[in-house]
């Protein structure tokens, strides 16, 4: 519905992948939007061309790792929206460079790092989001990206046990924070993707075994799934059509969490 997210002012973390097709589908249906990502050059590019198609945008490059980053990029973000209506919030990545996989195999570091790269951007995020938000009064909505290896494994195919933990830490952390900002308007949902044509997903795209699992496993996309598909959730769910919608983890996996590939004849 265009115009459903009109005025709103919504801080996007990330700049590719899921992040590019939401800061696309909100901007279309009328979101100001702020773009925070650690490359500088994946955001004036997405900016420039959100405002190429009449959009309003603007963006910091930011490691949202970094304390002092994330808070500095959040600032900058407030100060030109003039306030956060919405946080979208995408970063984080594979630890497999860092030695994620099954849990007897992953060192110390490799868990930490993992947890690091993926823990500290929604943290950082979501509690600078939700400060702008008591500061305002006015109530918002966040919405974090977690990922349907949270809730539904796959050892075959994808055993990075510590990847799996902090996204279902994730989930855990948005239904905390669904019940005590409930009071105060803020919504806090989840959308957990299943495999999406993303560039953190390449390795996957590139491999054929995991693109005809990917098409049997995800039957309703036929294989690996759309950014946009994730961005249409979010943008529902940061849209006042989902103003009494609080607490909530919704799969967007194209059927995984429900199909089984172990048959028998």
């Amino acid at each position: 519905m265009p115009g459903r997210l009109a005025g709103k002012r919504i801080v996007i973390t990330g700049a590719t992948g899921m992040a590019e097709a939401g800061a696309h589908r909100f901007s279309a249906e009328g979101a100001n939007v702020f773009v925070i990502s650690i490359d500088e050059s994946d955001c004036q590019s997405l900016v420039e061309r959100i405002s190429a198609h009449g959009g309003t945008a603007d963006w910091k490059a930011a490691d949202l790792t970094n304390e002092s980053a994330a808070v500095e990029a959040f600032e900058t973000a407030v100060d030109v929206l003039h306030g956060i209506d919405g946080l979208y919030a995408v970063v984080g990545g594979s630890g497999r460079r860092f030695g994620d996989g099954p849990l007897h195999e992953v060192p110390l570091d490799g868990w930490t790092s993992t947890l690091e790269l993926n823990g500290h951007p929604p943290f950082l995020a979501a509690r600078q989001a939700v400060q702008a938000m008591l500061d305002q009064a006015s109530g918002g909505s966040i919405v974090l990206i977690s990922s349907v290896l949270a809730t539904s494994p796959s050892p075959a195919m994808f055993s990075t046990h510590a990847y799996a933990a902090i996204k279902g830490a994730e989930i855990s952390l948005a239904r905390s924070m669904a019940a005590y900002y409930a009071p105060s308007g803020i919504r806090v949902n989840v959308v957990a993707p299943g495999l999406v044509r993303t560039p953190m997903a390449r390795r996957a795209a590139d491999d054929p075994e995991i693109v005809a699992f990917a098409a049997a496993k995800q039957p309703l996309a036929g294989g690996l799934l759309d950014p946009g598909d994730v961005a249409a959730t979010a943008a529902f769910l940061l849209s006042d059509e989902a103003r009494v919608i609080t607490g909530q983890s919704i799969a967007v996996d194209g059927g995984w969490g429900v199909t089984d590939l172990v048959r028998t004849e």
